[in-house]
């Protein structure tokens, strides 16, 4: 099977030795998107919401340079600091969706790269 790497400079650069996301089999897999602003290379907040958001615009910037886009997400995986974000989280991630939701995974993990509180994480068709 053949894969492409696939980069983006409007999301951040991989923070190890991962690529940002990888297509498969007509499928794109997307690495966990921390909420690093690409322009700032660090946090725009300590507010869940704007977190999230960042997160899935960097979801969203790497998808676009593959060719396709959130409505295309068919799976979700959000990792939180804190579940009792959890409400927060699910109001800004329904704003990026239209119609239907992809399927989804969410957990609370006991730390994040970077110190961060909220890293997610998609599988899109193309």
């Amino acid at each position: 099977m053949d894969t492409k790497v696939v980069m983006s400079s409007d999301a951040p650069a991989a923070v190890g030795p991962y690529s940002q996301a990888v297509v498969a089999g007509g499928l794109i897999f997307v690495s966990g998107q921390l909420p690093i602003d690409p322009a700032t290379g660090a946090f725009p907040s300590e507010d869940i919401k704007e977190l999230t958001r960042q997160s899935m615009k960097n979801l969203g910037a790497i998808l676009k340079e593959a060719g396709t886009s959130m409505d295309k997400v068919v799976k979700t995986t959000i990792y939180l600091k804190d579940l009792a974000d959890f409400a927060a989280v699910n109001e800004v991630y329904a704003s990026f969706f239209k119609g239907s939701y992809p399927a989804r995974s969410c957990f609370e993990v006991a730390g994040l790269p970077k110190g961060a509180k909220v890293e997610i994480e998609a599988i899109a068709a193309l």
